[in-house]
């Protein structure tokens, strides 16, 4: 979802795809504190879907909609758009906000190329979609539509050891060794080497888990790998825009591995990656672009696997 694909051009309509994503997403922050803890709860469903239709949501898109459901006090994973709530009676209670995602829309067209040949170009943009959380509806067949979606999405619910254990395996198959003990978790680029205090130190094996996460999504901007800017200090817009790039990394690992988003100690960050977005909105979509290529090259998205790290998605 690179910005370059995302070109939604200014017209006397309205604001651009990436402002108004961005002008809700600043709000949403804005209104809360410690924005990516998620719980995963596989009893009620777990991954982002449709609340009508069951569809998961895929790409960046748990990211946009795991900060809308955590600020709005939200546990249910199921949304939908006004048009399709509004044909069952189901409407937004007054004052609530939109979530908007990206909808990837296909294009192509013929071009002419050497010695009269046509050549067939193609490329992907991408438009704003507002969606709500079952939490900002009303109407008298809520409640049914919503037990529907949890018994269908949790008829055969993971036990935690199982997903855990599947998560584990994901992330001990990374290649940058772990060293445990002390009391920071960090990424060492010099040595490229992953440091988390011991297992005991974690309130839950959730916890531990994505904190781990978070350090594999910072190591894979080694230059080895994909070569992001790791020489930022402490308090520096360069800091933080790689600190956003690994808690949002890590919630799109959390998100298909199935053990949330449970991380304890960098909310304190919130305020940076605010000011970050006001003053150069396109950082989202960049940020957003190198989480998901940070995420795939851990844990890719393989539509039609049945795994932690691949499922059949739909946007």
């Amino acid at each position: 979802m690179a910005a370059s694909q995302s070109r939604s051009r200014k017209t006397f309509d309205g604001p651009t795809a990436e402002e108004k994503i961005v002008a809700s997403l600043i709000e949403l922050m804005e209104a809360g504190s410690d924005p990516w803890r998620r719980p995963w709860d596989g009893t009620g469903g777990g991954h982002h879907v449709n609340l009508l239709s069951g569809h998961r949501y895929r790409g960046t898109n748990p990211i946009l909609l795991t900060l809308g459901m955590h600020i709005r006090g939200s546990a249910l994973p199921f949304w939908c758009g006004f048009a399709e709530a509004r044909k069952l009676g189901i409407f937004p209670r007054k004052g609530s906000k939109a979530v908007h995602i990206l909808r990837p829309q296909l294009h192509s067209r013929e071009e002419p190329g050497e010695g009269g040949e046509v050549t067939l170009r193609s490329w992907a943009s991408y438009r704003p979609v507002a969606v709500f959380n079952a939490a900002d509806l009303e109407g008298e067949a809520l409640p049914a539509l919503i037990e529907a979606r949890k018994a269908a999405e949790g008829v055969e619910p993971k036990p935690e050891p199982e997903r855990l254990e599947a998560a584990e395996a994901v992330l001990g198959a990374w290649p940058v060794p772990v060293s445990f003990g002390g009391d920071r978790a960090c990424y060492l680029p010099g040595i490229d080497r992953i440091q988390l205090p011991d297992r005991a130190s974690f309130h839950s094996p959730a916890a531990f888990c994505a904190t781990w996460a978070h350090e594999q999504i910072h190591s894979t901007g080694h230059e080895s790998r994909l070569k992001r800017d790791l020489g930022g200090a402490l308090g520096k817009a360069r800091y933080a825009r790689e600190e956003l790039v690994a808690e949002l990394g890590a919630v799109l690992l959390g998100d298909r591995l199935e053990i949330g988003s449970e991380i304890e100690s960098h909310a304190a960050y919130l305020g940076h990656w605010i000011e970050l977005l006001k003053e150069s909105p396109k950082v989202l979509f960049q940020v957003l672009s190198e989480a998901r290529q940070a995420a795939d090259l851990i844990c890719p998205e393989v539509p039609g696997q049945q795994q932690p790290c691949g499922e059949a998605l739909t946007t």
